[in-house]
C-alpha cells in the first residue's frame, strides 16, 4: 500500500503517531476531500476502497467527526456534509450506516438532498441499502429530520421494497407531499398517482397534531386540500372507501386536539357518507355526540336525518336526547328540543317517549332551556297520555322554582320541596357531612415496618403529615427499643437516599428526617442539622431563606436526633392523632403518665410542640387526670388545660397597595411593573406573645412563629419569597389557631388571584378542617381562593366553603363583603368567582351561596358598570338561588340597577333578582 508522510493535522490518528507512522493514502486523500467539503469527489474516492480500505478510512472519519462536533462556521458545515457521504460510504454494515445517518451532528442541515449521498447509496448492494432505509424510517418522529425522508423515499422507489409505515415516514410524506412549486397538478391528482398513497394514507388517521397539514389549502382549486383529496381518493378507488370512513370516525371517537378533530371531521364531509352507510354505524355516531361541539353537531345532524328517513329505531332519538340535553351548548339542546317536537308532530304516537325525553332538560342549568322543554311537555301532553305523569312529576322537582307553579299545574301535583325541605320555602339544603380527620392510626410496630414508611416518604414529592409524623415518631420508638436492629433495618434505605444536607440553600422539609435516621447511624453528630442546612456554624435562623415553619420542623428533628442517641425516651409527646396536626388531650396525658412512669423528662420543644397542637376544650376527667400528673411537665400540661393555653388574638382589616414591589413576566419573557391592591389582616400574634408567662417558656423557634411584633402580612412575603408555598406540616403545627395561620399566609392566597400563582389554594380545605375561630383572615383566605385563576385551587376553596357551612363556622356576610371589595378593586375577576360559586350551587348549597352572594352585591353593584365580564353571570346566580331558597327582602343596590334604561345582561339579570326578592 502506498504512504505518504507529514500530510499535516488531518485526524487524531496522525497526532497520535505525530507525523511519524505512514498514512495509507487513501485515507490522506478521503479526508482531505471530506476537510475541504469537496463533496464531489468523494463517491469516486470510495467507489476505488476494498472493505479494509473503508475500515481505515473510517477510523480517521470518527476523530474527524469528533473535532468538528461544536463547529458551526461556515467551513466546518461544508466539511460535515463531506463527512456525511463519505461515512455513509466506508460503513460496510447497514445497522452502523443507519446510526451514522441519523446522528444528530447531521440533521440540522439538508445534506441527504446531495446527489452525491444517494450516488454513494446507490452503489452499495440493494440488500444493504433496504436495511438502511428500513432502519432510518423507524427512528422516532422528528429525531431524523425531513432531508432524510428523500433518501428512504429514494431507496423504497428504486428497489420497490415495502412502503415503511413508521409514524416518521408518514408524517414527512405528508409534509412533502405539500412541498408542490410552479405547476403542477392538484395534491389529489399527484397522491392518486403516487405508489405510496395506498399503503400511507391509512396510517394517517392515527397521527396526532396534524390538524394544521390536513386543512393547508395549497390552492383555491378543489382537491388541493388534503381533506378534499382524501375524499377524492376515496371516490376513486384509490383506497377503499368503507376503510377510510370507518378510519376517520374511529379517529374522531378516540379524541385529541380540538384542531386535529375539526380536520378529521372535514375529512368525514369529504368522504360524504351516505345515509345507509351512516346507518350502518349508528351506535359510532351516538357516541360522537360526547365529543367536540362541531363535532356533535355534525352527529346530530346526521341521527336527526336518518330518523326522519326511517332508517334507524325510533330508541335511537330518545338515547342522543339524553346526551344532548344535558350540554351546555344551548344552540345544541334548542335544535334537540326542536327535533322531538317535529318527531311528534309527525307521529303523535311518539309523544309519549318524546315529552319523557323533552322532561330530561328540566335539570339544564339555563331557566331558559327548562322553559323550553316545559313547553314541548306541555303541547304534546295531551297525545301522550296520563301514563307519563309519574316520570314527569319526577323530572319536574330539577326545575327552577320559577317554573314550579306552571309545572304543578300541567301535571296535577305541587312540585318542589320534598323530605328534609324549609317548611317555609320547600328548599333542602345539601352540605357535605362535616369531615372527620383521618388518624394516624397504630404507632409503628416494628424496624422493618419503620424502613417501609420511610422509603414511601423519601419517594413521596410532598409527604403528608401523616406519613411524617408516623416516620419520625417511630424512629424514636424504636431506637429505644433496640438500636442496632433498627440500624440493621434501615441500611437499604440509607444506601438508596443517604443524608446530605450540608451546604444546601433551602428550607427544612419533611425529606430532611433523614438527619435523625443519620444521626441513629452514628453517621453525623447530633444538634448539627442547622449547620448541614447552612454550610455555616452559626444559627440560620436569622437568614432570609428560611421559614419560621422551617425553623421549628428543623429543631425537632434535631432534638429528636439528640434524643435517639442520648435520653431515648420511648415515643414522641407531640406526634398529633389526625392528618390536621391536632393531638387529643387525653392522648397527651397518657403520654405524659408514660414518661413519667419510666422516669424519663421530655425534650422542651417536643412538650411545647405538644402543647401548642392540643385542644383546650376538654372534658373534666380529662382535666382531673392531667391534675394527678406530678412532673414539672405534667403540671405545666394540667394548668395549660385549666387556663385555655395561648388564646388567639382579633384581627384587623388592612387595605394595602404592594405596588411597585410586584414583578411579571409575560409569556415573551418581557417583564413590567404593576400596581395590585391587596387586602390583608393585622394579626397582632398569638397568646401573650413573646414577652407573656407562656410565651417565655416556649423555645426561639416556637416563639418566632407566634411573634407578633413584626406585622404578619411583611413577615408572611419575607418567608414567602424564598420558600416558594407553605405546606401541609405547616399548617399542622398550629391546628388550632387557623385564623392566625391565614393572617400570616395571605400573600400566597391573594397571589393565587391577582398573580395567576397556582397552588396555594389546595391548604384552604386543611384551613376549613383545623380548629380555633374562623375570623377575618379565614374569610379573606377563603374568597381570594374562590377568584383564583386555576381551576384546582378554585375548587378546593370551594371545599372549604362547603366544610366551613357544614361546621357552623361560615360567616356568610363577611365573606360576602370581602368578595364584593375585591371584585370592585378588580383584585377578584368576577368570572372566575362566578365559575366557583356555580360549582358550589350545583351541588346542592344553593341556600349557602346566596348567603355569601346577597351581602356582596351591595360591593359589586353598587357604581358598577354593566360592562364588566361575569357580573351578569353572578346577579343571574343570585336570582337562581334566591328563587330556589325562597329569599326575601329587597336590596337598595339591586332596586337602583333594575332601574336603569337599556337592556344589558346586568341590568336584565338585576330586574329578575329584583322581582325576587320582593315576593
Amino acid at each position: 500500500m502506498s504512504t505518504v508522510r507529514g500530510i499535516g493535522r488531518v485526524s487524531a490518528v496522525e497526532d497520535a503517531v505525530a507525523g511519524v507512522v505512514p498514512v495509507p493514502v487513501p485515507v490522506v486523500e478521503l479526508c482531505a476531500a471530506v476537510r475541504s467539503g469537496s463533496v464531489e469527489v468523494i463517491p469516486d474516492l470510495l467507489a476505488g476502497l476494498d472493505r479494509a480500505q473503508r475500515r481505515d478510512c473510517l477510523i480517521a472519519l470518527k476523530e474527524l467527526r469528533k473535532e468538528l462536533r461544536d463547529d458551526w462556521s461556515h467551513t466546518a458545515v461544508e466539511a460535515k456534509g463531506a463527512l456525511l457521504v463519505a461515512g455513509a460510504g466506508c460503513h460496510t454494515g447497514p445497522a452502523a450506516a443507519a446510526a451514522w445517518l441519523a446522528g444528530s451532528d447531521f440533521t440540522s442541515r439538508e445534506w441527504a438532498q446531495y446527489p452525491e449521498l444517494h450516488a454513494v447509496v446507490e452503489a452499495r448492494p440493494q440488500e444493504w441499502q433496504i436495511e438502511v432505509a428500513t432502519r432510518l424510517a423507524a427512528r422516532p418522529a422528528r429525531a431524523v429530520g425531513w432531508s432524510m425522508y428523500r433518501l428512504v423515499e429514494a431507496v423504497v422507489r428504486r428497489t420497490g421494497c415495502e412502503v415503511p409505515r413508521s409514524e416518521a415516514f408518514v408524517r414527512d410524506w405528508l409534509e412533502c407531499a405539500l412541498d408542490l412549486g410552479g405547476p403542477r397538478p392538484t395534491l389529489a391528482e399527484k397522491l392518486r398517482t403516487d405508489t405510496f398513497t395506498p399503503a400511507l394514507l391509512p396510517v394517517v388517521f392515527e397521527l396526532a397534531d396534524v390538524g394544521h397539514s390536513l386543512t393547508s389549502r395549497l390552492s383555491p382549486r378543489p382537491g388541493d386540500v388534503w381533506t378534499e383529496a382524501i375524499g377524492e381518493l376515496a371516490a376513486a378507488g384509490v383506497v377503499d372507501r368503507g376503510t377510510a370512513i370507518d378510519r376517520c370516525v374511529a379517529r374522531l371517537l378516540r379524541g385529541g386536539k380540538p384542531a386535529d378533530q375539526r380536520a378529521f371531521l372535514e375529512v368525514l364531509r369529504a368522504l360524504a357518507p351516505t345515509p345507509e352507510e351512516y346507518a350502518a354505524r349508528v351506535r359510532d355516531v351516538v357516541a360522537l355526540l360526547d365529543g367536540l361541539s362541531v363535532i356533535a353537531g355534525h352527529a346530530q345532524e346526521v341521527l336527526a336525518e336518518l330518523d326522519e328517513a326511517g332508517l334507524i329505531e325510533p330508541e335511537v332519538l330518545y338515547e342522543a336526547s339524553a346526551v344532548l340535553l344535558f350540554r351546555t351548548e344551548k344552540k345544541l339542546v334548542r335544535a334537540q328540543l326542536g327535533r322531538l317536537e317535529r318527531a311528534a308532530r309527525h307521529a303523535p304516537e311518539r309523544s309519549g317517549p318524546v315529552v319523557l325525553a323533552a322532561a330530561q332538560a328540566f335539570g339544564h342549568a339555563d331557566p331558559a332551556v327548562q322553559e323550553r322543554a316545559l313547553n314541548v311537555v306541555a303541547r304534546h301532553l295531551g297525545a301522550a297520555g296520563g301514563a307519563v305523569l309519574p316520570e314527569l312529576r319526577f323530572a319536574a322537582e330539577a326545575l327552577n322554582p320559577v317554573h314550579h307553579r306552571r309545572a304543578g299545574e300541567l301535571f296535577g301535583a305541587p312540585v318542589g320541596g320534598g323530605e328534609g325541605a324549609d317548611p317555609a320555602t320547600g328548599w333542602n339544603e345539601a352540605l357535605p357531612p362535616v369531615p372527620r380527620p383521618s388518624p394516624l392510626g397504630a404507632p409503628v410496630a416494628s424496624a422493618a415496618e419503620l424502613a417501609e414508611e420511610l422509603s414511601a416518604l423519601l419517594a413521596s414529592r410532598e409527604p403528608g403529615v401523616v406519613a411524617f409524623e408516623r416516620v419520625l415518631d417511630g424512629l424514636v420508638r424504636q431506637a429505644h427499643l433496640d438500636r442496632a436492629a433498627l440500624i440493621e433495618a434501615l441500611e437499604p434505605v440509607r444506601r438508596e437516599h443517604p443524608w446530605s444536607g450540608t451546604g444546601r440553600w433551602g428550607d427544612c422539609v419533611p425529606r430532611d428526617v433523614l438527619f435523625v435516621v443519620a444521626a441513629v447511624a452514628g453517621e453525623t453528630p447530633p444538634r448539627r442539622l442547622w449547620d448541614a442546612l447552612s454550610g455555616r456554624g452559626g444559627s440560620p435562623l436569622r437568614g432570609a431563606h428560611v421559614t419560621v415553619h422551617g425553623a421549628v420542623l428543623a429543631a425537632r428533628l434535631e432534638e429528636a436526633a439528640w434524643q435517639v442517641t442520648a435520653t431515648r425516651p420511648p415515643y414522641l409527646l407531640a406526634t398529633p392523632t389526625d392528618a390536621t396536626g391536632s393531638l387529643d388531650a387525653a392522648v397527651l396525658v397518657e403520654r405524659l403518665a408514660g414518661y413519667e412512669a419510666v422516669g424519663v423528662t421530655p425534650g422542651q420543644l417536643d412538650l411545647s410542640a405538644a402543647l401548642l397542637r392540643v385542644g383546650v376544650h376538654t372534658d373534666e376527667a380529662v382535666a382531673k387526670a392531667a391534675d394527678a400528673l406530678t412532673s414539672p411537665a405534667g403540671r405545666r400540661l394540667a394548668h395549660w388545660l385549666r387556663t385555655g393555653g395561648l388564646p388567639g388574638q382579633p384581627s384587623e382589616r388592612v387595605v394595602f397597595a404592594p405596588g411597585r414591589g410586584v414583578r411579571r413576566t409575560d409569556v415573551y419573557g418581557d417583564r413590567w411593573w404593576e400596581d395590585v391592591q391587596r387586602t390583608a389582616v393585622a394579626q397582632p400574634g398569638i397568646g401573650a406573645g413573646p414577652g407573656g408567662p407562656e410565651g417565655e417558656r416556649l423555645p426561639a423557634e416556637l416563639r418566632a412563629l407566634l411573634d407578633g411584633t413584626e406585622p404578619s402580612v411583611a413577615r408572611a412575603r419575607r418567608v414567602y419569597e424564598w420558600s416558594g408555598r407553605p405546606i401541609a406540616h405547616w399548617f399542622a403545627m398550629l391546628p388550632w389557631h387557623r385564623e392566625e395561620l391565614a393572617a400570616r399566609w395571605l400573600d400566597p392566597f391573594a397571589a393565587g388571584a391577582d398573580r395567576d400563582e397556582r397552588g396555594a389554594g389546595r391548604h384552604l380545605p386543611l384551613l376549613a378542617e383545623s380548629g380555633g375561630p374562623a375570623g377575618p383572615a379565614l374569610h379573606l383566605a377563603l374568597a381570594y381562593g374562590l377568584g383564583a385563576r386555576h381551576a384546582e385551587d378554585r375548587t378546593a376553596a370551594v371545599d372549604a366553603l362547603l366544610v366551613l357551612a357544614a361546621r357552623g363556622d361560615l360567616d356568610g356576610d363577611l365573606l360576602g363583603r370581602e368578595l364584593g371589595g375585591l371584585v370592585a378593586c378588580g383584585t377578584v375577576l368576577a368570572t372566575r368567582l362566578g365559575a366557583a360559586l356555580t360549582m358550589a350551587a350545583e351541588t346542592g348549597a344553593r341556600a349557602t351561596v346566596w348567603s355569601v352572594l346577597g351581602p356582596a352585591l351591595p360591593g359589586l353593584l353598587d357604581e358598577a358598570d354593566s360592562s364588566v365580564r361575569g357580573l351578569g353571570d353572578l346577579v343571574a346566580l343570585a336570582a337562581d338561588c334566591a328563587r330556589r331558597t325562597g329569599a326575601r327582602g329587597p336590596l337598595a343596590e339591586v332596586t337602583a340597577v333594575a332601574g336603569r334604561a337599556g337592556s344589558s345582561r346586568v341590568v336584565r339579570e338585576a330586574r329578575a333578582l329584583r322581582d325576587v326578592l320582593a315576593g
